[in-house]
């Protein structure tokens, strides 16, 4: 007997609807058809569109207070269901359900920050009596909301970073049109569950599944889109850039982050958290390990123990808490990382563990000798992979690290505070994290890169002050009044 397939809507300016034409969304662990969804048209998108636009334009004053009431109560929501969350992302993305519940908690925390934030979109006072002539203005400037803003999300945190959009946006009052990764949409529509239960007022959320080159084409060059929020690859960004025109941009397009160990460190330390940074998410992550730099002292020690307990890590279910690593999101991707690693081996690279694919899932894998000229030293690899080098100097090693077109997150590990600061102030990062992996992250602070990482900042403060704008406003008093 034929298993009846689940057959979930898109929210279309409010209103959940259906299309003759649809996506399958499969468990890339098994294979299983999980759900079908809308493949959603230019049509729709552009519906989609219109119909934010009409509705930040026709609500004169949705309050501070509103906005905040129906973020805590979606993140209200989110906490009393917290389980289908973190059902739903292990099941059509590659989490372990483990690595799922830390996203949705994550995602929580987003929200209410989000609603926290509302309340301090701030201005300032401003000293017109500074210039000769305008002693008798005063004045001040305060941040509006820009209106529709346009978003569009990767698979690999199909629901915290669809937060990451959402949420600043309906705290600075914009209206928001998201597009999600078409393998991994059913998260984001539990999140548009959760806004509309909370009182969200139609028009201001849509999430529209369909083709990327489609509905994605659409939200980009819309005239009414005010700004673009993209996470993903660096051509794709580059790609949107073009499209985008005169409109605000903000871009996260992933890394090749760096890991510098240094002698004095806490090698122990350092270990486990190289071994979570690289294979966490099974190396699905932008801000993950990709290479790692130990002083010379302390190579031969740092790859034995990290080789030793990357063995550890198990390999299989991700419904099993006791699984570490998962499958990549489809078998194309896991054939590519098994690609790049074969050309790195071929130019001369060695492996020390790991280095073998089966269908969807891809053994954590450690290679040293990796030539810079080898693609998975320029590149973001995306998959469970780690390059490790040694290296005899602090200048020497940051070249090293800076050789590449990212500079999202690095990591560095000493007990020096002047190595510490040495690294911050020449690292091409947009982030440095002392004793920690690069794969550190809290979702309050500003998070972005620099060179290929991106444009701009996520993080909600910085989220908002890109989805809003600053307004002047000056008084010329006339005199005196009697």
């Amino acid at each position: 007997m034929q298993t009846k397939v689940r057959m979930e809507p898109m929210l279309l300016a409010g209103e959940w609807v259906e299309r003759d034409q649809t996506i399958d969304v499969f468990d890339p662990g098994d294979g299983r058809l999980l759900a079908r969804v809308p493949s959603g048209s230019t049509e729709d998108m552009l519906e989609a569109i219109d119909r934010a636009e009409e509705a930040f334009l026709n609500t004169e004053n949705w309050s501070t207070k509103e906005r905040m009431d129906v973020l805590q109560k979606a993140a209200a929501f989110m906490e009393d269901h917290k389980e289908t969350f973190a059902l739903t992302i292990a099941s059509e993305g590659s989490k372990t359900i483990t690595e799922a519940k830390s996203e949705v908690t994550r995602a929580i925390e987003t929200i209410r920050l989000s609603a926290e934030e509302a309340r301090r979109i701030n201005g300032e006072t401003i000293n017109f009596d500074q210039r000769p002539g305008s002693e008798n203005r005063v004045g001040y400037y305060y941040r509006f909301p820009i209106g529709v803003i346009g978003a569009i999300t990767p698979f690999n945190d199909p629901l915290n970073l669809v937060a990451h959009k959402v949420g600043p946006a309906i705290a600075a009052g914009n209206a928001i049109v998201v597009k999600p990764a078409s393998v991994t949409p059913l998260s984001a529509l539990l999140l548009a569950e959760a806004l509309l239960k909370a009182g969200l007022p139609k028009g201001f959320l849509s999430i529209i599944t369909g083709p990327g080159r489609e509905v994605g084409g659409a939200l980009i060059n819309h005239p009414s889109v005010k700004m673009v929020s993209f996470t993903g690859g660096l051509e794709a960004g580059q790609k949107i850039s073009r499209q985008a025109g005169l409109k605000k941009v903000n871009m996260e397009l992933g890394s090749n982050s760096p890991v510098v160990v240094f002698e004095d460190a806490d090698i122990s330390d350092a270990v486990e958290a190289c071994v979570s940074g690289a294979f966490s998410a099974v190396g699905q992550n932008c801000i993950g390990v990709q290479r790692i730099y130990v002083e010379r002292g302390a190579y031969e020690s740092f790859l034995k123990d990290f080789v030793g307990k990357t063995a550890e890590l198990k390999v299989g279910r991700k419904m099993d808490e006791q699984t570490d690593v998962g499958p990549l999101i489809q078998e194309r991707e896991a054939e590519r990382v098994e690609e790049w690693v074969e050309e790195a081996l071929l130019e001369g690279a060695t492996l020390k563990i790991g280095g073998s694919r089966q269908g969807n899932f891809y053994m954590p894998t450690i290679l040293t000798d990796v030539p810079d000229t080898a693609r998975i030293a320029k590149e973001e690899i995306f998959g469970p992979v780690v390059l490790v080098y040694p290296f005899n100097n602090a200048s020497e090693v940051v070249k090293a690290a800076n050789n590449v077109d990212y500079g999202l997150h690095a990591g560095v590990f000493t007990e020096s505070l002047e190595k510490a600061y040495y690294m911050i102030k020449h690292l091409e990062a947009g982030g440095v994290m002392i004793n920690d992996s690069s794969d550190y992250r809290v979702d309050a602070m500003p998070f972005g890169g620099v060179k290929g990482s991106g444009i701009g900042r996520e993080g909600i403060k910085s989220a908002i002050e890109a989805m809003t704008e600053p307004k002047v406003v000056c008084f010329r008093l006339k005199g005196n009044v009697v």
